[in-house]
């Protein structure tokens, strides 16, 4: 396998638990949405461009990966399925190799954020943020 099926699946592998976890099998039906993070939604893109792709077979064994993986979501062989699933279709099919390349964030991309206002707060990533007067916080 070409260590580039293997960056792409590994650089997806996030997006894609994450949109298992928010939309299921529903995924391949599902309309990007406002609600749900960017993280999952860019997930739904690339799930459904990899089914969009397959054949009838391939988009039945990507559907029973993706309902295993959602239904048992800390299960690690079910989330390597899915995995293994896109390799499968990254190995037969170089357009789509190009379109997953071109989905993804490039290493070292630079992320821009903006805050404006009193005690407002920006970063790519936050793992907990306070900004009120007088808060205490409980463990």
């Amino acid at each position: 396998m070409s260590a580039e099926i293997v960056q792409l699946v590994q650089q997806a592998a996030p997006y894609l638990s994450t949109a298992v976890s928010a939309y299921g099998v529903a995924v391949f039906s599902r309309a990007e949405n406002a609600a749900v993070d960017a993280t999952a939604n860019l997930g739904r893109r690339i799930l459904q461009a990899v089914w969009r792709r397959r054949d009838e077979r391939g988009r039945a064994e990507l559907e029973a990966a993706v309902q295993d993986a959602a239904e048992a979501p800390e299960d690690e062989d079910a989330a390597a399925a899915v995995r293994q699933q896109i390799k499968r279709a990254l190995r037969e099919d170089a357009e789509l190799r190009a379109e997953l390349t071109r989905l993804l964030p490039t290493s070292g991309e630079t992320v821009h954020v903006t805050a404006a206002g009193e005690r407002s707060i920006a970063a790519k990533t936050i793992t907990t943020a306070i900004t009120g007067d007088h808060t205490t916080i409980q463990p």
